[in-house]
């Protein structure tokens, strides 16, 4: 560690300039993250930072001191929690249709009248899926949240990476609550159907609540 007053940096000696993010670096710099998260409040600093030396890292520190010390301040004592819900029904399309009355409609007046539907009909069926594929993924993660609250200071929703993934929640958690945030997602789990697969993680480092933009 390289220290300046209360706050301190984690640091690494290497001869390059620049490190690669092959997958041996990107799990060393999670790991050693992972373990500093489990004894201590920790920013995580974006893989690839490299400072020219120790006094440049000082200088860093000293620049910075209160804007990390706001931030330390803010999650000390509290970890980074992942939810990640996926819907892994055979049909997704089918499912929704089943779900929901107004696409079920949609679907037979586009395919009772015999022939083939026009361009126009296919797309307009398409985007009221998309936009109820939407609708019910921000339906189902305020159900969740709800659950979630009581063990959560804070909660982040990020973007889904793809149709099937129903919501990817960022918790910040006390430390302690870790166990009570793993009971809420089976709490949770619950009001679902056995289509969803819900898969947590952590604890991590807060990635998610703090921003550290240090420009070495």
């Amino acid at each position: 560690t390289i220290a300046v007053g209360e706050v301190a940096a984690v640091v690494s000696d290497m001869k390059q300039k620049k490190v690669r993010p092959e997958r041996r670096n990107l799990v060393s710099h999670q790991q050693v993250l992972k373990c500093l998260a489990e004894e201590e409040s920790v920013l995580p600093i974006s893989f690839g930072t490299v400072a020219a030396d120790e006094p440049a890292v000082q200088e860093l520190l000293s620049e910075h001191r209160l804007s990390l010390l706001a931030q330390l301040q803010r999650v000390a004592g509290r970890v980074e929690m992942g939810l990640r819900v996926t819907l892994n029904a055979p049909d997704l399309f089918a499912y929704f249709v089943e779900t929901y009355p107004e696409l079920r409609t949609a679907r037979d007046r586009l395919f009772n009248g015999g022939g083939e539907p026009a361009l126009e009909q296919k797309i307009a069926i398409g985007q009221l899926f998309e936009r109820l594929l939407g609708e019910s993924g921000q339906t189902y993660a305020t159900q969740v949240e709800e659950v979630l609250a009581p063990c959560c200071v804070e909660i982040h929703r990020n973007a889904p990476r793809d149709e099937r993934e129903m919501m990817h929640l960022a918790c910040l958690v006390e430390r302690e609550a870790v166990s009570a945030f793993e009971k809420g997602v089976l709490a949770a789990a619950q009001l679902f159907d056995e289509h969803f697969a819900f898969d947590y993680s952590g604890p991590w480092p807060p990635h998610h609540f703090v921003a550290v933009d240090l420009e070495v």
